[in-house]
Protein backbone atom coordinates (compact mmCIF):
# COMPACT_ATOMS: atom_id res chain seq x y z
CA UNK A 1 0.00 0.00 0.00
CA UNK A 2 1.46 3.33 -1.01
CA UNK A 3 1.89 5.97 1.65
CA UNK A 4 -0.17 9.18 1.18
CA UNK A 5 1.63 12.19 -0.21
CA UNK A 6 1.22 14.33 2.94
CA UNK A 7 3.08 11.66 4.88
CA UNK A 8 5.84 11.70 2.29
CA UNK A 9 6.24 15.43 2.75
CA UNK A 10 6.33 14.95 6.50
CA UNK A 11 9.01 12.30 6.17
CA UNK A 12 11.15 14.60 4.07
CA UNK A 13 10.85 17.50 6.50
CA UNK A 14 11.56 15.39 9.56
CA UNK A 15 14.52 13.68 7.93
CA UNK A 16 15.90 17.09 7.02
CA UNK A 17 15.47 18.24 10.61
CA UNK A 18 17.22 15.11 11.84
CA UNK A 19 20.09 15.74 9.45
CA UNK A 20 20.46 19.31 10.69
CA UNK A 21 20.43 18.20 14.32
CA UNK A 22 22.90 15.43 13.71
CA UNK A 23 25.01 17.76 11.59
CA UNK A 24 25.34 20.07 14.57
CA UNK A 25 26.82 17.16 16.47
CA UNK A 26 29.60 16.96 13.88
CA UNK A 27 31.11 20.03 15.49
CA UNK A 28 31.86 17.88 18.52
CA UNK A 29 33.34 15.02 16.49
CA UNK A 30 37.02 15.85 17.12
CA UNK A 31 36.34 15.55 20.84
CA UNK A 32 35.57 11.89 20.32
CA UNK A 33 39.27 11.21 19.87
CA UNK A 34 40.64 13.43 22.60
CA UNK A 35 40.07 14.07 26.25
CA UNK A 36 38.43 17.33 27.36
CA UNK A 37 40.94 19.97 26.49
CA UNK A 38 43.75 18.74 24.27
CA UNK A 39 44.81 15.40 25.72
CA UNK A 40 45.58 13.03 22.81
CA UNK A 41 44.44 9.42 22.56
CA UNK A 42 46.18 7.14 25.01
CA UNK A 43 47.04 9.88 27.53
CA UNK A 44 45.49 10.46 30.94
CA UNK A 45 43.47 13.47 32.14
CA UNK A 46 41.94 13.02 35.60
CA UNK A 47 42.09 9.26 35.17
CA UNK A 48 40.78 9.31 31.58
CA UNK A 49 42.40 7.42 28.71
CA UNK A 50 41.24 6.76 25.15
CA UNK A 51 41.58 3.37 23.48
CA UNK A 52 40.90 1.28 20.41
CA UNK A 53 38.92 -1.69 21.73
CA UNK A 54 38.54 -4.87 19.66
CA UNK A 55 34.88 -5.52 18.91
CA UNK A 56 33.25 -8.64 17.56
CA UNK A 57 33.98 -9.73 14.00
CA UNK A 58 37.36 -8.00 13.92
CA UNK A 59 36.15 -4.39 14.01
CA UNK A 60 37.57 -1.64 16.23
CA UNK A 61 35.43 0.29 18.71
CA UNK A 62 36.49 3.72 19.87
CA UNK A 63 36.34 3.86 23.63
CA UNK A 64 37.50 5.63 26.75
CA UNK A 65 38.27 4.51 30.28
CA UNK A 66 37.97 6.29 33.60
CA UNK A 67 39.86 4.74 36.50
CA UNK A 68 39.69 5.66 40.19
CA UNK A 69 42.43 8.06 41.25
CA UNK A 70 44.99 6.91 43.79
CA UNK A 71 43.96 3.26 43.76
CA UNK A 72 46.51 0.86 45.23
CA UNK A 73 48.22 -1.50 42.80
CA UNK A 74 46.38 -4.79 42.51
CA UNK A 75 43.08 -3.42 43.81
CA UNK A 76 40.04 -4.56 41.87
CA UNK A 77 37.18 -2.17 41.16
CA UNK A 78 33.62 -2.67 39.99
CA UNK A 79 33.23 -2.15 36.25
CA UNK A 80 30.53 -0.21 34.42
CA UNK A 81 30.24 -0.34 30.63
CA UNK A 82 28.35 2.39 28.76
CA UNK A 83 27.52 1.86 25.05
CA UNK A 84 26.68 5.18 23.43
CA UNK A 85 23.26 6.37 22.41
CA UNK A 86 22.18 6.37 18.76
CA UNK A 87 24.34 8.79 16.76
CA UNK A 88 26.39 9.87 19.80
CA UNK A 89 30.20 9.72 20.06
CA UNK A 90 32.13 8.16 22.93
CA UNK A 91 32.33 11.38 24.93
CA UNK A 92 28.60 11.20 25.72
CA UNK A 93 29.04 9.90 29.28
CA UNK A 94 32.17 11.81 30.34
CA UNK A 95 30.50 13.75 33.16
CA UNK A 96 28.78 10.75 34.71
CA UNK A 97 31.72 8.43 34.11
CA UNK A 98 34.00 10.86 35.97
CA UNK A 99 31.64 10.92 38.95
CA UNK A 100 31.45 7.14 39.03
CA UNK A 101 35.23 6.81 38.78
CA UNK A 102 35.65 9.31 41.61
CA UNK A 103 33.58 7.00 43.79
CA UNK A 104 35.59 3.89 42.92
CA UNK A 105 34.48 2.46 39.58
CA UNK A 106 36.30 1.59 36.40
CA UNK A 107 34.06 3.00 33.67
CA UNK A 108 34.40 2.06 30.00
CA UNK A 109 32.40 3.95 27.36
CA UNK A 110 32.49 3.09 23.69
CA UNK A 111 30.97 4.36 20.47
CA UNK A 112 28.49 1.77 19.24
CA UNK A 113 29.46 0.03 16.01
CA UNK A 114 28.66 1.79 12.78
CA UNK A 115 28.73 5.29 14.29
CA UNK A 116 31.43 7.93 14.09
CA UNK A 117 34.92 6.40 14.22
CA UNK A 118 33.95 2.93 15.41
CA UNK A 119 34.12 0.20 12.78
CA UNK A 120 31.38 -1.89 11.26
CA UNK A 121 27.90 -0.85 10.21
CA UNK A 122 24.79 0.10 12.18
CA UNK A 123 23.07 -3.14 13.17
CA UNK A 124 20.34 -1.63 15.44
CA UNK A 125 21.25 -3.67 18.52
CA UNK A 126 21.55 -6.84 16.47
CA UNK A 127 23.69 -9.84 17.40
CA UNK A 128 26.99 -8.09 16.50
CA UNK A 129 26.17 -5.27 18.96
CA UNK A 130 25.48 -7.77 21.74
CA UNK A 131 28.74 -9.54 20.95
CA UNK A 132 30.49 -6.15 21.08
CA UNK A 133 29.26 -5.61 24.65
CA UNK A 134 30.81 -8.90 25.77
CA UNK A 135 34.02 -8.12 23.84
CA UNK A 136 34.33 -4.79 25.65
CA UNK A 137 33.89 -6.55 29.00
CA UNK A 138 36.60 -9.06 27.98
CA UNK A 139 38.94 -6.21 27.07
CA UNK A 140 38.25 -4.32 30.30
CA UNK A 141 38.96 -7.38 32.43
CA UNK A 142 42.30 -7.83 30.65
CA UNK A 143 43.44 -4.20 30.50
CA UNK A 144 41.99 -2.49 33.58
CA UNK A 145 41.57 -3.20 37.28
CA UNK A 146 37.97 -4.31 36.72
CA UNK A 147 36.57 -6.94 39.06
CA UNK A 148 35.04 -9.86 37.08
CA UNK A 149 32.46 -10.43 39.81
CA UNK A 150 31.14 -6.85 39.85
CA UNK A 151 30.14 -5.82 36.33
CA UNK A 152 27.38 -3.42 35.39
CA UNK A 153 26.08 -1.98 32.13
CA UNK A 154 23.95 1.01 31.37
CA UNK A 155 23.21 3.84 29.05
CA UNK A 156 20.68 6.14 27.49
CA UNK A 157 18.42 5.17 24.56
CA UNK A 158 20.44 2.90 22.25
CA UNK A 159 22.86 2.23 25.10
CA UNK A 160 19.94 1.21 27.29
CA UNK A 161 18.59 -1.26 24.74
CA UNK A 162 22.00 -2.82 24.16
CA UNK A 163 22.53 -3.12 27.92
CA UNK A 164 19.23 -4.94 28.47
CA UNK A 165 19.93 -7.28 25.57
CA UNK A 166 23.44 -7.95 26.84
CA UNK A 167 22.03 -8.86 30.26
CA UNK A 168 20.24 -11.74 28.57
CA UNK A 169 23.36 -12.97 26.80
CA UNK A 170 26.23 -12.38 29.24
CA UNK A 171 25.71 -13.71 32.80
CA UNK A 172 28.70 -11.73 34.04
CA UNK A 173 26.52 -8.60 34.06
CA UNK A 174 25.16 -8.15 37.59
CA UNK A 175 23.41 -4.77 37.33
CA UNK A 176 21.85 -2.69 34.56
CA UNK A 177 20.59 0.90 34.37
CA UNK A 178 18.52 1.24 31.17
CA UNK A 179 17.46 4.86 30.66
CA UNK A 180 15.02 5.97 27.92
CA UNK A 181 15.38 2.64 26.20
CA UNK A 182 13.15 -0.01 24.74
CA UNK A 183 12.07 -3.48 25.75
CA UNK A 184 9.89 -4.13 22.71
CA UNK A 185 11.02 -2.44 19.51
CA UNK A 186 7.84 -3.27 17.61
CA UNK A 187 5.58 -1.95 20.35
CA UNK A 188 7.73 1.19 20.42
CA UNK A 189 7.66 2.35 16.79
CA UNK A 190 4.83 0.21 15.40
CA UNK A 191 2.28 0.29 18.20
CA UNK A 192 -1.32 -0.10 17.12
CA UNK A 193 0.06 -1.50 13.86
CA UNK A 194 0.89 2.10 12.95
CA UNK A 195 4.29 3.37 11.82
CA UNK A 196 5.63 6.07 14.11
CA UNK A 197 6.72 8.33 11.30
CA UNK A 198 8.67 11.05 13.07
CA UNK A 199 10.46 8.60 15.37
CA UNK A 200 11.62 6.37 12.52
CA UNK A 201 12.58 9.31 10.31
CA UNK A 202 14.58 10.97 13.08
CA UNK A 203 16.49 7.77 13.80
CA UNK A 204 17.05 7.08 10.13
CA UNK A 205 18.20 10.61 9.38
CA UNK A 206 20.57 10.76 12.34
CA UNK A 207 22.01 7.37 11.42
CA UNK A 208 22.73 8.50 7.86
CA UNK A 209 24.58 11.61 9.03
CA UNK A 210 26.62 10.13 11.89
CA UNK A 211 27.15 6.55 10.79
CA UNK A 212 27.00 3.82 8.22
CA UNK A 213 23.64 2.02 8.14
CA UNK A 214 23.85 -1.69 7.38
CA UNK A 215 22.05 -3.15 4.39
CA UNK A 216 19.42 -4.78 6.62
CA UNK A 217 18.63 -1.48 8.35
CA UNK A 218 18.42 0.37 5.03
CA UNK A 219 16.06 -2.21 3.57
CA UNK A 220 13.89 -2.42 6.68
CA UNK A 221 13.58 1.34 7.05
CA UNK A 222 12.62 1.67 3.38
CA UNK A 223 9.91 -0.97 3.73
CA UNK A 224 8.71 0.52 7.02
CA UNK A 225 8.40 4.12 5.85
CA UNK A 226 7.09 2.96 2.47
CA UNK A 227 4.24 0.99 4.11
CA UNK A 228 5.25 -2.20 2.35
CA UNK A 229 2.76 -4.52 4.05
CA UNK A 230 4.06 -7.52 2.14
CA UNK A 231 7.22 -7.20 4.24
CA UNK A 232 5.36 -6.74 7.54
CA UNK A 233 6.17 -10.25 8.90
CA UNK A 234 9.85 -9.74 8.08
CA UNK A 235 9.91 -6.33 9.75
CA UNK A 236 8.26 -7.72 12.88
CA UNK A 237 10.77 -10.58 13.02
CA UNK A 238 13.61 -8.06 12.58
CA UNK A 239 12.27 -6.04 15.51
CA UNK A 240 11.73 -9.02 17.78
CA UNK A 241 15.33 -10.12 17.32
CA UNK A 242 16.33 -6.72 18.70
CA UNK A 243 13.85 -6.62 21.60
CA UNK A 244 14.90 -7.47 25.18
CA UNK A 245 11.36 -8.82 25.73
CA UNK A 246 12.23 -11.67 23.34
CA UNK A 247 15.00 -12.76 25.71
CA UNK A 248 13.05 -12.26 28.93
CA UNK A 249 13.63 -15.83 30.14
CA UNK A 250 17.39 -15.47 29.66
CA UNK A 251 17.44 -12.11 31.42
CA UNK A 252 15.52 -13.53 34.37
CA UNK A 253 17.74 -16.62 34.48
CA UNK A 254 20.90 -14.52 34.57
CA UNK A 255 19.41 -12.50 37.43
CA UNK A 256 20.91 -9.05 36.85
CA UNK A 257 19.46 -6.25 38.99
CA UNK A 258 17.67 -4.04 36.47
CA UNK A 259 16.70 -0.39 36.86
CA UNK A 260 14.64 1.15 34.07
CA UNK A 261 13.84 4.83 33.65
CA UNK A 262 11.82 6.62 31.02
CA UNK A 263 9.76 9.75 30.33
CA UNK A 264 5.98 9.82 30.09
CA UNK A 265 6.07 11.56 26.72
CA UNK A 266 8.85 9.55 25.05
CA UNK A 267 7.98 9.75 21.34
CA UNK A 268 10.68 7.23 20.37
CA UNK A 269 10.07 4.55 23.00
CA UNK A 270 6.70 5.15 24.70
CA UNK A 271 6.40 4.06 28.35
CA UNK A 272 3.83 1.26 27.98
CA UNK A 273 6.29 -1.28 26.62
CA UNK A 274 8.75 -0.57 29.45
CA UNK A 275 6.07 -1.04 32.11
CA UNK A 276 4.92 -4.30 30.55
CA UNK A 277 8.46 -5.65 30.47
CA UNK A 278 9.14 -4.53 34.05
CA UNK A 279 6.14 -6.51 35.28
CA UNK A 280 7.66 -9.72 33.91
CA UNK A 281 11.13 -9.32 35.43
CA UNK A 282 11.72 -11.65 38.38
CA UNK A 283 15.02 -10.36 39.74
CA UNK A 284 15.79 -7.15 41.64
CA UNK A 285 14.15 -4.33 39.70
CA UNK A 286 13.15 -0.68 39.76
CA UNK A 287 11.00 1.42 37.41
CA UNK A 288 11.06 5.22 37.25
CA UNK A 289 8.86 7.47 35.10
CA UNK A 290 9.21 11.24 34.87
CA UNK A 291 7.91 14.09 32.69
CA UNK A 292 9.67 14.71 29.39
CA UNK A 293 10.40 13.16 26.01
CA UNK A 294 13.07 10.87 24.68
CA UNK A 295 16.26 11.20 26.78
CA UNK A 296 15.28 14.63 28.09
CA UNK A 297 14.99 13.29 31.64
CA UNK A 298 18.69 12.32 31.56
CA UNK A 299 20.01 15.21 29.47
CA UNK A 300 21.07 17.60 32.22
CA UNK A 301 22.95 14.79 33.95
CA UNK A 302 24.97 14.15 30.81
CA UNK A 303 26.10 17.77 31.12
CA UNK A 304 27.22 17.13 34.69
CA UNK A 305 24.31 18.97 36.32
CA UNK A 306 22.25 17.59 39.23
CA UNK A 307 19.82 15.02 37.86
CA UNK A 308 17.43 12.64 39.63
CA UNK A 309 17.76 9.89 37.03
CA UNK A 310 21.53 9.74 37.32
CA UNK A 311 21.36 9.94 41.11
CA UNK A 312 19.18 6.82 41.08
CA UNK A 313 21.58 5.18 38.62
CA UNK A 314 24.57 5.73 40.89
CA UNK A 315 22.63 4.49 43.93
CA UNK A 316 21.57 1.39 41.97
CA UNK A 317 25.13 0.54 40.99
CA UNK A 318 26.44 1.40 44.46
CA UNK A 319 24.09 -1.10 46.07
CA UNK A 320 24.32 -3.97 43.59
CA UNK A 321 27.98 -3.66 42.62
CA UNK A 322 29.56 -2.22 45.77
CA UNK A 323 27.19 -3.55 48.39
CA UNK A 324 26.34 -0.17 49.86
CA UNK A 325 23.35 -0.10 52.19
CA UNK A 326 21.81 3.02 50.70
CA UNK A 327 18.19 1.90 50.97
CA UNK A 328 17.40 1.73 47.27
CA UNK A 329 16.50 -1.95 47.59
CA UNK A 330 13.96 -1.26 50.36
CA UNK A 331 12.15 1.64 48.69
CA UNK A 332 8.93 1.07 46.79
CA UNK A 333 10.35 -0.05 43.42
CA UNK A 334 7.99 1.86 41.12
CA UNK A 335 8.68 5.57 41.37
CA UNK A 336 6.58 8.08 39.42
CA UNK A 337 6.48 11.83 39.09
CA UNK A 338 3.35 13.46 37.76
CA UNK A 339 3.64 15.84 34.82
CA UNK A 340 1.83 18.48 36.90
CA UNK A 341 3.61 18.01 40.24
CA UNK A 342 7.24 17.88 41.36
CA UNK A 343 6.91 15.20 44.01
CA UNK A 344 7.55 11.47 43.64
CA UNK A 345 5.08 8.68 44.37
CA UNK A 346 6.06 5.13 45.22
CA UNK A 347 4.17 1.95 44.37
CA UNK A 348 4.90 -1.71 45.13
CA UNK A 349 4.34 -2.74 41.49
CA UNK A 350 2.98 -1.42 38.20
CA UNK A 351 -0.48 -2.95 38.65
CA UNK A 352 -0.94 -0.81 41.78
CA UNK A 353 -0.59 2.32 39.66
CA UNK A 354 -4.02 3.63 38.71
CA UNK A 355 -5.83 0.93 40.70
CA UNK A 356 -9.13 2.90 40.55
CA UNK A 357 -10.85 3.01 37.15
CA UNK A 358 -13.09 5.87 36.01
CA UNK A 359 -15.26 4.60 33.16
CA UNK A 360 -16.43 7.27 30.72
CA UNK A 361 -19.27 6.07 28.46
CA UNK A 362 -18.93 6.85 24.77
CA UNK A 363 -22.57 7.13 23.81
CA UNK A 364 -24.07 8.26 20.51
CA UNK A 365 -22.98 7.27 17.04
CA UNK A 366 -20.38 9.54 15.49
CA UNK A 367 -18.93 9.61 11.98
CA UNK A 368 -15.74 11.17 10.62
CA UNK A 369 -14.18 11.52 7.21
CA UNK A 370 -10.67 10.09 6.97
CA UNK A 371 -7.46 11.62 5.70
CA UNK A 372 -7.89 15.15 7.11
CA UNK A 373 -6.10 16.49 10.19
CA UNK A 374 -8.74 17.91 12.54
CA UNK A 375 -6.22 19.99 14.46
CA UNK A 376 -5.90 17.52 17.32
CA UNK A 377 -2.43 15.99 17.30
CA UNK A 378 0.34 14.71 19.54
CA UNK A 379 2.77 17.51 18.73
CA UNK A 380 6.31 17.24 17.40
CA UNK A 381 8.68 14.45 18.40
CA UNK A 382 11.11 15.45 21.17
CA UNK A 383 10.09 19.13 21.15
CA UNK A 384 6.48 19.11 22.38
CA UNK A 385 6.94 16.90 25.42
CA UNK A 386 10.18 18.68 26.31
CA UNK A 387 8.16 21.91 26.44
CA UNK A 388 5.70 20.11 28.68
CA UNK A 389 8.54 18.93 30.91
CA UNK A 390 10.27 22.27 31.36
CA UNK A 391 7.50 24.83 30.78
CA UNK A 392 4.31 22.83 31.43
CA UNK A 393 3.18 23.55 27.86
CA UNK A 394 1.75 20.36 26.32
CA UNK A 395 0.05 20.38 22.90
CA UNK A 396 -3.27 22.21 23.18
CA UNK A 397 -6.44 22.52 21.13
CA UNK A 398 -9.77 24.31 21.36
CA UNK A 399 -12.12 21.37 21.82
CA UNK A 400 -15.31 23.32 20.94
CA UNK A 401 -13.74 24.43 17.64
CA UNK A 402 -12.67 20.99 16.47
CA UNK A 403 -14.50 20.26 13.21
CA UNK A 404 -16.87 17.40 13.96
CA UNK A 405 -16.72 16.35 10.32
CA UNK A 406 -13.15 15.18 10.92
CA UNK A 407 -13.07 14.59 14.69
CA UNK A 408 -15.40 12.69 17.02
CA UNK A 409 -15.59 14.18 20.51
CA UNK A 410 -16.92 12.83 23.80
CA UNK A 411 -16.63 14.70 27.11
CA UNK A 412 -17.03 13.74 30.75
CA UNK A 413 -18.87 15.79 33.32
CA UNK A 414 -16.97 18.53 35.11
CA UNK A 415 -15.12 17.04 38.05
CA UNK A 416 -15.80 18.44 41.50
CA UNK A 417 -12.41 17.25 42.76
CA UNK A 418 -8.96 16.81 41.27
CA UNK A 419 -8.55 13.66 39.19
CA UNK A 420 -5.09 12.11 39.45
CA UNK A 421 -4.61 10.05 36.30
CA UNK A 422 -1.99 7.34 36.77
CA UNK A 423 -1.15 4.61 34.31
CA UNK A 424 -2.76 3.47 31.08
CA UNK A 425 -6.13 4.66 29.79
CA UNK A 426 -7.91 2.10 27.60
CA UNK A 427 -10.38 2.74 24.78
CA UNK A 428 -13.01 0.21 23.73
CA UNK A 429 -15.29 1.05 20.83
CA UNK A 430 -16.97 -0.37 17.74
CA UNK A 431 -15.87 0.88 14.32
CA UNK A 432 -17.53 0.56 10.94
CA UNK A 433 -15.37 1.55 7.97
CA UNK A 434 -16.23 2.22 4.36
CA UNK A 435 -12.81 0.93 3.23
CA UNK A 436 -10.81 -2.20 4.15
CA UNK A 437 -7.97 -0.16 5.68
CA UNK A 438 -7.82 2.88 7.89
CA UNK A 439 -6.13 4.68 10.74
CA UNK A 440 -7.60 6.39 13.78
CA UNK A 441 -5.81 8.35 16.49
CA UNK A 442 -7.27 8.74 19.98
CA UNK A 443 -6.44 11.74 22.19
CA UNK A 444 -7.29 12.38 25.82
CA UNK A 445 -7.50 16.06 26.79
CA UNK A 446 -7.81 17.96 30.05
CA UNK A 447 -10.40 20.60 29.15
CA UNK A 448 -10.62 23.85 31.14
CA UNK A 449 -13.62 26.18 31.54
CA UNK A 450 -12.82 27.99 28.27
CA UNK A 451 -12.72 24.77 26.28
CA UNK A 452 -8.94 24.68 25.85
CA UNK A 453 -7.73 21.09 25.94
CA UNK A 454 -4.26 20.17 27.19
CA UNK A 455 -3.05 16.84 25.84
CA UNK A 456 -2.94 14.11 28.47
CA UNK A 457 -2.23 11.13 26.21
CA UNK A 458 -2.75 9.70 22.73
CA UNK A 459 -2.21 6.56 20.64
CA UNK A 460 -2.76 5.42 17.04
CA UNK A 461 -4.57 2.38 15.66
CA UNK A 462 -4.45 1.01 12.11
CA UNK A 463 -6.49 -1.79 10.59
CA UNK A 464 -6.27 -3.70 7.33
CA UNK A 465 -8.47 -6.33 5.71
CA UNK A 466 -11.77 -5.31 7.29
CA UNK A 467 -15.04 -5.82 5.41
CA UNK A 468 -16.53 -2.41 4.47
CA UNK A 469 -19.79 -1.80 6.29
CA UNK A 470 -19.24 -4.54 8.87
CA UNK A 471 -18.70 -3.33 12.48
CA UNK A 472 -15.63 -4.58 14.35
CA UNK A 473 -14.35 -3.96 17.90
CA UNK A 474 -11.32 -1.82 18.63
CA UNK A 475 -9.37 -1.98 21.87
CA UNK A 476 -6.59 0.56 22.19
CA UNK A 477 -4.31 1.40 25.09
CA UNK A 478 -3.27 5.06 25.20
CA UNK A 479 0.27 5.87 26.26
CA UNK A 480 0.76 5.61 30.00
CA UNK A 481 1.03 8.88 31.90
CA UNK A 482 0.66 10.62 35.25
CA UNK A 483 -1.39 13.81 35.03
CA UNK A 484 -3.52 15.75 37.53
CA UNK A 485 -6.79 17.15 36.16
CA UNK A 486 -7.83 20.20 38.24
CA UNK A 487 -11.23 20.41 39.90
CA UNK A 488 -13.73 22.15 37.62
CA UNK A 489 -12.17 20.64 34.48
CA UNK A 490 -13.40 17.73 32.41
CA UNK A 491 -11.84 15.06 30.23
CA UNK A 492 -12.44 14.87 26.49
CA UNK A 493 -11.76 11.95 24.19
CA UNK A 494 -11.11 13.02 20.61
CA UNK A 495 -10.70 10.60 17.71
CA UNK A 496 -9.54 11.68 14.28
CA UNK A 497 -7.61 10.03 11.46
CA UNK A 498 -4.41 12.01 10.87
CA UNK A 499 -1.47 12.96 13.08
CA UNK A 500 1.98 14.12 11.88
CA UNK A 501 3.58 11.71 14.36
CA UNK A 502 2.27 8.69 12.47
CA UNK A 503 1.76 7.29 9.00
CA UNK A 504 -1.95 7.04 8.22
CA UNK A 505 -3.68 4.49 6.00
CA UNK A 506 -6.98 6.15 5.10
CA UNK A 507 -7.93 5.73 1.42
CA UNK A 508 -9.51 8.70 -0.34
CA UNK A 509 -13.15 9.13 0.63
CA UNK A 510 -12.95 6.81 3.62
CA UNK A 511 -15.34 7.26 6.53
CA UNK A 512 -15.23 5.80 10.02
CA UNK A 513 -18.31 5.40 12.20
CA UNK A 514 -18.00 4.94 15.97
CA UNK A 515 -20.96 3.31 17.69
CA UNK A 516 -21.87 1.89 21.09
CA UNK A 517 -23.95 -1.30 20.77
CA UNK A 518 -26.16 -2.12 23.75
CA UNK A 519 -24.54 -5.53 24.05
CA UNK A 520 -21.01 -4.10 23.91
CA UNK A 521 -20.99 -0.45 25.06
CA UNK A 522 -18.11 1.78 24.03
CA UNK A 523 -16.17 3.40 26.83
CA UNK A 524 -12.89 4.90 27.94
CA UNK A 525 -11.35 3.51 31.12
CA UNK A 526 -9.21 6.10 32.89
CA UNK A 527 -6.92 4.89 35.72
CA UNK A 528 -6.84 7.06 38.84
CA UNK A 529 -4.64 7.17 41.90
CA UNK A 530 -6.36 6.01 45.07
CA UNK A 531 -7.31 8.88 47.36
Amino acid sequence: MARPKPALRTTASITTAAALLAGAALVAAPAATAAPGTAPAGTTARGLTFHDIPGSGGITLKGNVFTPAGAAAGTKHPLIVFPTSWAMPQIEYLAQAQKLADSGYVVVSYTSRGFWLSGGKIEVAGPPDIADASAVIDWALEHTSADPDRIGMGGVSYGAGISLLAAGHDPRIKAVAALSGWADLIDSIYSGRTQHLQAAALLGGAGLVTGRPGDELTRTLKDFLGSNLEKEPEMIAWGKKRSPATYLDRINANGAAIMMGNAWGDTIFPPNQYASFYDKLTGPKRLEFRPGDHATAEATGLLGLPNDTWTSTRRWFDHYLRGERNGIDTELPVQLRSRTDKGYEGYPDWKSVGAVKNRIPLDDTKKVWGGVDSGANGGIAILSNALDQFLKLPPTVSVPLLPRTFASVWQSERYATEQRIRGTSALHTTVTATKPSGTLVAYLYDVGPLGIGRLVSNAPYTFHGQTPGRPFPVDLELYSTAYDVPAGHRLALVIDTVDPLYIEHNPAGAQLTFSSPGTDPSHLSVPLREK
